[in-house]
C-alpha cells in the first residue's frame, strides 16, 4: 500500500508530466506540420523542435524516475535501475539546455543590431554558429558522461548497502566521498552548466545594449518611442530571462536533490524537492508559446474549437426545464 506522501508526490508528478507533455507536443506538432506544409524548415523552428522533443523524452524519463521512487524505492536502487534511468535523463537534460541556449543566441543574431565587424561575420553564418556550438556540446556530453559513470557507480554501490553498513560506510569513507564529490561537481558544473549560462547571460546582455543604442537612437532622431524593433527586443529579453530564471531553479534542484537523496534516501519527503525539476522543460514551453506569435494564435484557435464544440454537444444535465413555479 502506498503511503500518504507517495501519493501525493505520485500526483504532482503526474499533474506536472501532463501539463509539460501538452505544452512541448504542442509546439512540435505546429512546427512539423508547418514543416510538412512548406517543405521547409526556417532555423528557430528546427531548434523548437529538437528542444521540444528532448524535453519531451526527458519528461518521459523524469515521469518513470518518479514512479519508480513513489512505487518502489527499493526496488530502485537494488536492481539498478537508475543507472541507465539517469543516463537516459542526463542526456535529455543536457540537449535541452544546449538547444535552449542556441534559441537565445538566435534571438541575439536575429533582433541585436551592431555594426562590429566580427558580429556581423557571425550573424551571416548564423545556422553554422549553431551548428558549431551543438557540436560542442556533444563532446562536453561525452566528457560529462564519462565522469558521470564513475558517481552512478559510487552512489549505487553505498544505496544497495542496508540502513547500518551504510551508516558505517559513510563514517569510514567521508573525507574520501567529499573530496571525490566535490571535485566531481564543480567538473561537471563547469563543463555542463556554467557554459550554457554564460553564453546565454552574454545574449542578454548584448540584446539590452542593442536596445538602449536603439532607444538613444530613437531619441536622437526625434522618433516615436515604440516601434517594431523595440517590441522585439523586449520580447527576446524576456525570453532569455526567463530562460535563466527557470534553469537557475532547474539547476539548484538538481543539486539540492542529489545532496539530500544520498544523505536520506529513505526519507520520502525529501522527494518533493524533485518535483521543481519538472519546473523547467513544463513551465519553459507554456512561455515559448506564449512569447511565439504563431504558437499563441494557434493557441487561441485550438482553445476557441474546442469551446464551441463544447457548447455544441451540451449534455442533457446542462438543459433547462421548465418546472411549476412552487418548483423553482
Amino acid at each position: 500500500m502506498l503511503a500518504g506522501l507517495d501519493i501525493i508526490f505520485l500526483t504532482l508528478s503526474t499533474a506536472e508530466f501532463i501539463i509539460g507533455m501538452l505544452g512541448n507536443v504542442f509546439i512540435g506538432l505546429v512546427n512539423s506540420s508547418g514543416w510538412v506544409k512548406n517543405r521547409e524548415i526556417s532555423l528557430v523552428d528546427f531548434i523548437l523542435t529538437c528542444l521540444e522533443i528532448s524535453r519531451i523524452s526527458q519528461l518521459l524519463v523524469s515521469s518513470f524516475e518518479s514512479f519508480m521512487m513513489g512505487l518502489s524505492p527499493p526496488f530502485y536502487s537494488t536492481h539498478k535501475l537508475a543507472k541507465p534511468v539517469t543516463l537516459l535523463w542526463r542526456i535529455t537534460n543536457h540537449l535541452s539546455i544546449w538547444f535552449t541556449t542556441c534559441l537565445s543566441i538566435f534571438y541575439l543574431f536575429k533582433i541585436a543590431q551592431f555594426s562590429h565587424s566580427l558580429f556581423l561575420w557571425l550573424r551571416w553564418r548564423m545556422n553554422r554558429v549553431v551548428i558549431a556550438i551543438l557540436v560542442f556540446s556533444l563532446f562536453i556530453l561525452l566528457f560529462d558522461l564519462l565522469l558521470l559513470e564513475t558517481f552512478n557507480d559510487f552512489f549505487l554501490n553505498i544505496h544497495a548497502m542496508d540502513e547500518s553498513n551504510l551508516t558505517l560506510y559513510i563514517n569510514e569513507s567521508k573525507t574520501s566521498y567529499i573530496k571525490t564529490l566535490v571535485l566531481g561537481r564543480l567538473v561537471l558544473l563547469s563543463f555542463s552548466n556554467i557554459i550554457p549560462i554564460v553564453l546565454s547571460l552574454t545574449s542578454l546582455l548584448l540584446l539590452f545594449l542593442s536596445l538602449v543604442k536603439h532607444i538613444r537612437n530613437l531619441k536622437l532622431n526625434s522618433m516615436g518611442s515604440r516601434d517594431f524593433s523595440m517590441q522585439a527586443h523586449k520580447k527576446a529579453i524576456k525570453m532569455v530571462v526567463s530562460f535563466l530564471f527557470l534553469f537557475t531553479v532547474h539547476f539548484l534542484s538538481i543539486q539540492l536533490s542529489n545532496w539530500i537523496l544520498f544523505l536520506f534516501w529513505n526519507n520520502k519527503s525529501v522527494k518533493f524537492i524533485m518535483l521543481a525539476v519538472y519546473i523547467f522543460p513544463s513551465g519553459h514551453s507554456l512561455i515559448l508559446i506564449l512569447g511565439n506569435s504563431r504558437l499563441r494564435q494557434t493557441a487561441l484557435n485550438v482553445l476557441w474549437y474546442l469551446k464551441s464544440s463544447l457548447k455544441r454537444e451540451k449534455p442533457i444535465s446542462s438543459l433547462q426545464i421548465n418546472l411549476p413555479e412552487p418548483f423553482q
